[in-house]
């Protein structure tokens, strides 16, 4: 069973639909009391960073989530999801993350762009594996994935399970022992997206 966690960040319908499909058990969960009874965590999300931590903390829902990581199940964070796991972000001022992977998230900087690139990055990319991993098993060492971000995370290379080029290289999957991060949203990206979210209930 997969606890999405819900605070009040991002559209867990479509989430939910998406783990439907693949025949995942899941539920919302609000109350932070209740995400140890899971299996696994999926931290969904699109919006400010700020505000993400802001609501987290609101209930305690932070260190409802930080606790599930220390058990050693298996956790995935989303699109925003995945930015919150890292130690902080630079978006709006600074702020602090979950502190699951060392590492912060940046604003695209235009002037590494080689070429002129619109922000924010929108649209189908390709996401390169960069080392193997049970989230990418069986799929190509290359594929497409649908991003919406104007933010970017910066990390170790030890962390960074795959990268994305828009107007420069950026790391796009992370992954630090049984705490998973992918940039992408796996539910709006087909069979690729539908594929990681199989890997990762079957963890």
């Amino acid at each position: 069973m997969v606890a999405i966690i819900d605070y009040n960040m991002g559209n867990l319908a479509s989430v939910r639909n998406a783990l439907a499909k693949i025949g995942a058990e899941s539920e919302v969960v609000s109350d932070p009391d209740r995400v140890k009874r899971y299996d696994k965590v999926l931290l969904p999300g699109v919006g400010a960073f700020g505000d993400a931590m802001e609501h987290l903390r609101k209930n305690g829902m932070d260190d409802a989530v930080k606790r599930f990581a220390e058990s050693g199940r298996p956790m995935l964070g989303i699109c925003l999801g995945m930015q919150l796991l890292f130690s902080k972000s630079l978006e709006f001022g600074e702020h602090e993350g979950l502190g699951l992977i060392p590492g912060e998230v940046v604003p695209f900087d235009p002037n590494l762009f080689q070429t002129p690139h619109k922000i924010p990055h929108m649209g189908w990319n390709e996401l390169f594996v960069q080392k193997e991993t049970p989230l990418f098993k069986d799929l190509p060492k290359a594929f497409y994935l649908y991003f919406v971000h104007s933010y970017h995370a910066v990390t170790a290379d030890e962390y960074a399970i795959g990268r994305t080029w828009y107007g420069y290289e950026f790391v796009s999957a992370v992954q630090n022992g049984n705490v998973f991060g992918i940039q992408p949203h796996p539910e709006k990206s087909h069979d690729n997206g539908l594929k990681i979210l199989k890997n990762f209930v079957e963890l």
